[in-house]
């Protein structure tokens, strides 16, 4: 029922920016909170951004803290993902999620709720 599609993604050197972008289609997207996660290649997907229905609260994970800022855009039905000061650790793949309570985005890496994902997106940073 729900479609996410993400973009953005490249490879950058260290200390660089991208900005991600996940487009949602087939539901009121307003309605619902938006997350970011990333998986490294050996480790398990991890979170890294969160963001409420409107906007107005967001939560972020405590390594990408200051560097990345998750914004949305309702009437483009899209959420967005800047990443600045980027650094090799960065490097994964990138996913968007959506789940209509914003804590089980954060909380229990999204074990329950986050039924939708997107096909992700590579982010490589080179030293």
């Amino acid at each position: 029922q729900v479609q996410l599609v993400e973009s953005g993604g490249g490879l950058v050197q260290a200390g660089g920016s991208l900005r991600l972008s996940c487009a949602a289609s087939g539901r009121t997207f307003s309605n619902y909170a938006m997350g970011w996660f990333r998986q490294a290649p050996g480790k398990e997907r991890e979170f890294v951004a969160a963001i409420s229905r409107s906007g107005a609260n967001t939560y972020y994970a405590d390594s990408v803290k200051g560097r990345f800022t998750i914004s949305r855009d309702n009437a483009k039905n899209t959420v967005y993902l800047q990443m600045n000061n980027l650094n090799p650790e960065d490097t994964a793949v990138y996913y968007c999620t959506t789940d209509p309570i914003l804590a089980r985005l954060y909380s229990n890496n999204c074990r329950v709720g986050c039924d939708y994902w997107g096909q992700g997106t590579q982010v490589t940073v080179s030293p």
